[in-house]
């Protein structure tokens, strides 16, 4: 059976994700995943999945590691992975500085070393119980666990857009995360991992290479086209690092336009801006059989882990999410 992803971003209750993830489960998904942002707490939510199913891997995609503390990181972790018996997968990020200053009120600094420094803490933490560091980004004089962690290694992905994450995910990581990525991003990622286990004398082929995927299904293959535009509108007008990486997958003119029509807060004139053959070389959308057929061919690209992450807000979301979930399971 083909290993399949489902990811949650919002739009849903902790309760509907929940039934959801029920579903996946017995159609054969292999993990489920929870963002956070606007979307409730992802280690509670993931907490009620892990009481609802008893297979499925369990992840944040992803955690930031501006907005939590480090040992706040580690400690929700563990909870969840103990709930769900050892099905925990810590998905870490830098989020975006458009965010996590302007929404959370913290400032962002050095990415590449607060991801770094969490990631190290996280592992000391779970692996002695107790923690002391004195990082590029965290600093740490020492902090002890109360309670005794159901696993001492739990697996630890880090979302990468461009070469320096990536390369880090090779020296520290157990898998990779991208996203709204081309059927040419997974080999580029492989070669930057290779870079960065060889830096720190690890095995690359031991870093799975996953990849969030925006999917949006219907049998009017206009209607999920047209579904698919507010969301990648959005992601390339308000984030500047996704207007870099669509200009870079191949969309450079449409990516420039959508930023203009952004910042004159056009927003009808941003999804304009958005062409089908962005969203096709950039997700799945379609009808069903045609978003299977794309799912298979992210896998022949060298992608370990396809994570579908549909879109849906308002009336029926849940409903829009299980179509997606029935369309893309493993057959």
């Amino acid at each position: 059976m083909s290993r399949i992803g489902i990811a949650f971003s919002g739009g849903l209750t902790a309760t509907e994700i929940a039934d959801c993830a029920e579903r996946a489960e017995a159609l054969g998904y292999e993990s489920v995943w929870v963002a956070e942002g606007h979307g409730g707490d992802q280690f509670a939510i993931l907490a009620a999945c892990a009481l609802r199913t008893r297979r499925v891997r369990l992840g944040t995609a992803i955690t930031s590691v501006f907005v939590r503390t480090a040992p706040t990181i580690a400690m929700a972790a563990a909870a969840v992975d103990e709930l769900s018996g050892g099905r925990f997968v810590l998905g870490l990020g830098s989020s975006h500085r458009v965010q996590v200053g302007p929404e959370h009120g913290v400032e962002y600094s050095k990415p590449l070393g607060r991801v770094r420094d969490t990631t190290a803490v996280v592992r000391a933490l779970l692996r002695d119980g107790e923690v002391s560091h004195d990082g590029e980004t965290v600093r740490i004089e020492h902090f002890d666990l109360w309670f005794r962690p159901f696993r001492d290694d739990l697996p630890i992905y880090i979302s990468a857009l461009f070469p320096k994450m990536t390369e880090l995910c090779g020296e520290v990581a157990d898998g990779v995360i991208l996203t709204r990525g081309t059927l040419a991003s997974a080999a580029k990622a492989r070669a930057h991992v290779a870079a960065g286990a060889r830096r720190a004398g690890r095995d690359a082929g031991a870093v799975e290479i996953s990849s969030l995927l925006p999917t949006s299904v219907s049998t009017d293959r206009d209607e999920a086209f047209a579904a698919a535009r507010p969301g990648l509108a959005f992601y390339a007008g308000f984030f500047p690092r996704y207007n870099r990486l669509i200009a870079e997958n191949g969309f450079p003119d449409e990516a420039a336009a959508i930023a203009r029509a952004w910042a004159a807060d056009d927003r009808t004139g941003a999804e304009r801006a958005v062409t089908d053959d962005m969203i096709a070389a950039t997700g799945i959308a379609g009808q069903p059989a045609e978003c299977r057929e794309r799912l298979e061919a992210y896998r022949a690209s060298g992608l370990d882990l396809p994570i579908i992450s549909p879109f849906a807000r308002g009336p029926g979301a849940k409903e829009k999410f299980l179509a997606a979930i029935e369309a893309c399971a493993p057959r």
